[in-house]
């Protein structure tokens, strides 16, 4: 999905949250604004984080419902994108616990899943074959990344943040980041492209 306002920047989002928590009249049509901008990256990275469709978009709505009750406490010291994905990282969390705690014996819905899904375009099926077996191999090799490499993978990629946006969620420095997704690439490329 593509950014419904790409001319939207981080004043104009500081305005809208302004707008959101203070004008009752306008607050529905500002968050609606903050949340079409969102939606797709915060989906994507709650996706990533549990494999489900049906947990990914339970989550997602739980962070909005979350950002919206706590509107007040954004300062806009940061991106609102790294705000909204700093909830949706503890609400993703918070559901791990819960299902760790419940001992679920559930499947979650795997990558290739994913891969599964009705496309538009037909791929050539040697190549679609290829991609699924990268997939397949990328799904294996994520839960044995450092926890610290695959979080900043899912928040670069599936959220879609910048280096520094993934740094301020993962309260590292960007440095830092920049060496975990470094390092989780090469990992992923040492174990899915380069084996024989």
């Amino acid at each position: 999905m593509t950014d419904p306002n790409p001319e939207l920047d981080d004043a104009d989002e500081i305005r809208l949250v302004r707008t959101a928590r203070g004008d009752p009249a306008a607050s529905g049509a500002a968050f609606d604004t903050l949340y079409r901008r969102h939606v797709a990256r915060v989906y994507r990275y709650c996706y990533a984080r549990t494999g489900s469709r049906s947990d990914a978009e339970d989550l997602t709505a739980e962070t909005f419902l979350a950002a919206l009750e706590s509107l007040g406490r954004y300062r806009g010291r940061g991106s609102f994108a790294a705000w909204l994905l700093s909830i949706a990282r503890h609400k993703c969390a918070d559901h791990h616990r819960r299902r760790y705690a419940a001992h679920a014996a559930g499947h979650s819905e795997s990558v290739e899943t994913a891969d599964a899904l009705p496309d538009l375009v037909t791929p050539n099926p040697a190549d679609a074959a290829e991609q699924s077996d990268l997939l397949g191999c990328i799904e294996k090799a994520l839960p044995d990344l450092s926890p610290g490499r695959r979080e900043a993978l899912h928040l670069r990629f599936w959220a879609g943040l910048s280096v520094r946006e993934t740094a301020v969620v993962m309260r590292r420095r960007e440095g830092a980041v920049k060496m975990l997704i470094s390092r989780a690439v090469a990992d992923l490329r040492k174990r899915c492209l380069d084996e024989p």
